[in-house]
This record gives C-alpha cells, structure tokens and sequence, in this order.
C-alpha cells in the first residue's frame, strides 16, 4: 500500500515523470535510491504502469493495470518539457474532430522519438524553422487545464493553419473540411497572423482559400482575404502532396482536386 503522501501524489499526478516523482520524494528526506525503490515496488504492485522509460502513470485502487486507462493529453504533456497538443489531436481535445484518432500529434522544438504505448502513438512535430526561435512560437499557443494538471495546446485558429500547412497532421482534407466546419466561430486575425507567421505561400493559400470557400459562414472580410493573397504562390501549385490533378482557383493559384472543390465526401454520407 502507498503511503498517504504517496497516494496524494498519485491522486494530483496521474501521469508524471521519474524526475517529479524524485523531486517530491527527497524533499522530504528520503535518498534518490529510497525513492526508486518506492517507485519499483509500486511498478509490481500494479500501482502504477509505465508508460515508456522515466513515464508512468497511476492505476486506481482496485482497477487491473492491463487495463487501466492513461490520458493522451496529459502523455503529451510529459513527453518533452516545451510539448504543444497540435493538429488533429488540439482538433479532439476541444471535441471538434470529425473522428476520432489514437495518433496524437504534439509539437517541440527540439528533436523526439515517437513514443508507442498500448494502441495509442505520440508522434513529435519539430516546430517550423520560421517560428522556432520566436518567442511566441507562430502565435496560437494556450495554457488550458485538464484533469488537475496544465499543459500546452494550440488554439482552433492556430490548429486551422497547422493542418492546412501539414494535411497528413489532419487527416486529409475531408476530415479537415468536415472537422473546422463544425467550429462556430475563429478569430479570423489571429487565423491570418498564424498563417503569415509560417512564412509558406502554398500555406497562406490553403487557408485563404479555405476562408473563402466559408466566407459568410466564418464572416470572413477582405482584409483578410487581401493579406492572405498577397502571399499566394506566384505560380500554381497543387494543394496537396499527391499533386492530385483538379481546377486551377484564382486569386490563390492552387490546383484543388475535384473531390475537395466538389465537396464529394457528402454524396456518401
């Protein structure tokens, strides 16, 4: 059995990392080699799981660890000191992800491995090269509370132009399409701020177009428009990687595929 100190931790740490769960030990006297100790004995009890080397998280009284169930979210937040919940995965966390993924996206600075743990991934994004060095990361970027703890996340307009910049982060442009406009409302500067910040013409393009596709919807205004097409590929470019063939759409010069132009997702829903 823990400790009731022990068990305080666990109760305010349900995922935490080897190095807190240290630090909350030898502040109170005990050696680092007591407190790895404690650490392993919980680890054979079931008390806790490990999530992968120096990660755990904690199992409920009474809850069997195989199947004891760990929250991405708070994974992330553990996964690398500076760890932003993006793309599709800031898509779920807000519920406003069309479906539902066990892929879950975070953005660093630095360079980190995927991380595989049960059915679930982590897959690390390096920060853009444009907005690294940035204080403010490209902007977009908020503290939110969950489950007792706080971590990172990027916003819905700052998580409409990641997955307009990296579709594949997204799920393709039928999830995109499907996810953003279940969105009520974007703060359309603070999308065009974001966008502009990446520094990517076929970026900036991807997202006018896609507020203008949904002007009256998101209340978009020239000036929005204006600035993002002042940043259009001067030569056309296809909206996506496979370099689908479609229509070429002015002022953005994006060749969009049919399917996206013609919404044809609809026609099987």
């Amino acid at each position: 059995m823990a400790s009731q100190r022990t068990s305080e931790f666990f109760e305010t740490h349900p995922v935490f990392t080897h190095a807190e769960y240290l630090a909350s030990r030898m502040t109170r006297g005990r050696s680092r080699q007591t407190a790895n100790n404690l650490l392993a004995r919980y680890l054979a009890t079931g008390r806790l799981i490990r999530i992968r080397r120096g990660l755990y998280a904690t199992v409920p009284v009474g809850v069997d660890p195989t199947r004891a169930s760990v929250d991405p979210y708070l994974v992330i937040s553990r996964l690398t000191p500076d760890s932003i919940v993006a793309y599709h995965a800031a898509l779920q966390f807000f519920g406003q992800a069309h479906s539902l993924w066990r892929r879950f996206h975070y953005l660093t600075r630095g360079r980190a491995r995927p991380v595989r743990f049960r059915d679930l991934e982590f897959v690390p994004v390096q920060l853009p090269a444009a907005i690294r060095e940035r204080r403010d990361l490209g902007g977009g970027i908020t503290d939110a509370r969950h489950m007792g703890s706080r971590l990172r996340v990027t916003t819905l307009e700052r998580t409409l132009v990641d997955v307009m910049d990296a579709p594949d982060k997204g799920g393709g442009w039928e999830e995109i399409w499907r996810s953003l406009e279940a969105v009520e409302f974007f703060d359309l500067d603070l999308v065009v701020e974001c966008a502009l910040a990446l520094d990517s013409s076929v970026t900036a393009a991807r997202v006018g177009f896609f507020l203008e596709e949904h002007r009256e919807a998101l209340m978009a205004e020239d000036r929005h428009l204006e600035k993002l097409r002042a940043r259009a590929p001067s030569e056309p470019r296809y909206l996506d990687a496979e370099r689908r063939p479609g229509r070429l759409v002015s002022p953005w010069n994006l060749i969009v595929p049919k399917a996206v132009l013609d919404r044809q997702w609809e026609e099987t829903a």
